[in-house]
């Protein structure tokens, strides 16, 4: 008599393909945004009270015109401890922000995202609709839904 399985019968288990996880799903959406006639000194303020490395800089009527940040605000310092000067009230953030800003669209699947954010060595990509800021992804948001996937599907 020959071994007998156990088992039982197998069944095929079909796999479900689960939605993509879009950059919608990790990006914050309660940011810290700037205006371009705030001072840089309020700005330097708000980073290190809130403790982030830079912001989007938005009009009134929300529309994304700009990004700030650190490395911004650094350059406006040395520029003023060079010249011996005490930081300029009349150094706004339109003197010093980034006017041309890469931004990704809502919809693009996560490892889209984190592909690009190796090609472009960003810190952060904010987020636009119909020509409104929505929100912001940042790497660490990037690394938040990969440990997601990873209890879940990965292996």
């Amino acid at each position: 008599m020959g071994i007998k399985s156990f088992q039982g019968r197998r069944t095929v288990v079909s796999q479900k393909v689960g939605e993509p996880i879009l950059a919608s799903d990790y990006m914050t959406k309660k940011l810290i945004t700037f205006k371009e006639d705030q001072p840089i000194e309020d700005v330097i303020d708000t980073l290190i009270a809130n403790k982030i490395s830079g912001g989007p800089v938005v009009n009134d009527k929300n529309e994304l015109i700009g990004i700030i940040s650190e490395g911004d605000c650094m350059k406006q310092i040395s520029e003023s401890r060079y010249y011996n000067l005490p930081i300029d009230k009349s150094n706004t953030v339109s003197k010093a922000m980034v006017r041309e800003v890469e931004t990704i669209d809502g919809n693009m699947n996560i490892f889209d995202v984190a592909n690009k954010f190796l090609q472009s060595k960003r810190r952060r990509f904010p987020i636009v609709e119909q020509g409104k800021l929505v929100g912001q992804i940042s790497q660490k948001d990037v690394l938040k839904a990969a440990i997601k996937l990873k209890g879940n599907t990965w292996k």
